[in-house]
Parts: structure tokens; C-alpha cells; sequence
């Protein structure tokens, strides 16, 4: 996987997800994130760093747009996110994402043991901390 830094759309793999996400019809794109979710979320094996990125990018989307959170501005992001667009997402994604972060963030995930060698996680710590702040929001309120 290749990362040019440690934001949530920073890397191959989140790009060409979001490249997808932008893609797709209006009424897909939901279900997108929700499967990206799912994948991270429900992984049994060692995540693989091409799904916690995936993962990665549509938690910040779900963090932005049902709590919140940091406003996607990546220009790695899908352009009708940057365009002001939404994607309609429900509010029974937070504790999903929430799931999904925990999943990234677990000692059985690639993603997180690449950043772990790096610099001892702490960029993509630093990422994560705002999100995982407005989804915990989410999941109070």
C-alpha cells in the first residue's frame, strides 16, 4: 500500500475506494461505506492495510457527516464531498464505524502495524483522535 501521509484518504488504496465512492450512483454510495465498514469491522483474519485504509476513509466520511467531525477536504476525497454534496448516511453507522477504528487501530492489522514501525503510530494516532472524538459524540447524542 502506498501512503503519501497519515490522513484517513492518504493513501492507494482509500484514493482509488474513494475514486469508486465518486463513482458510483447517488443511491450506492451508502451501502459502500456501510461495506467498507463491515469489512473492518467483521475481519476475523489479520486486516489487510488495503481494507483499513478503505475503512479509514469512509469512517471519516461517516465521522463528518453524522457527527460533526472533521470536514472532508482531502483532495484524495470523493469530489461531491468536496463539492458540498452529502451522501445521506444513517446515524446506526457511528457505532459501526466506531467498531471499525477499534478494528484498524487492533494489533492484528496491518495498517496499524505499518504505522507502528513508522513512528511508533503516533501520525496516524494524531489522525484518528478527532474522529474517534465526534463518533463517540454520535454514539452519546
Amino acid at each position: 500500500m502506498g501512503a503519501w501521509d497519515s490522513g484517513p484518504f492518504d493513501n492507494d488504496s482509500a484514493a482509488d475506494w474513494c475514486g469508486d465512492l465518486d463513482d458510483a450512483g447517488p443511491d450506492e454510495r451508502a451501502g459502500m461505506v456501510r461495506q467498507a465498514l463491515l469489512s473492518a469491522a467483521d475481519s476475523r483474519d489479520c486486516l489487510d492495510a488495503s481494507e483499513g485504509g478503505e475503512a479509514m476513509a469512509a469512517i471519516a466520511i461517516v465521522a463528518a457527516e453524522c457527527c460533526g467531525g472533521p470536514p472532508v477536504t482531502s483532495v484524495y476525497a470523493p469530489d461531491f464531498l468536496l463539492e458540498g454534496g452529502k451522501i445521506g448516511l444513517s446515524d446506526d453507522l457511528v457505532p459501526l464505524a466506531l467498531r471499525a477504528l477499534d478494528r484498524v487501530l487492533g494489533e492484528d492489522s496491518e495498517l496499524w502495524q505499518l504505522w507502528e514501525e513508522a513512528d511508533g503510530g503516533r501520525s496516524l494516532l494524531a489522525e484518528v483522535e478527532p474522529l474517534r472524538a465526534a463518533l463517540g459524540r454520535g454514539a452519546a447524542g
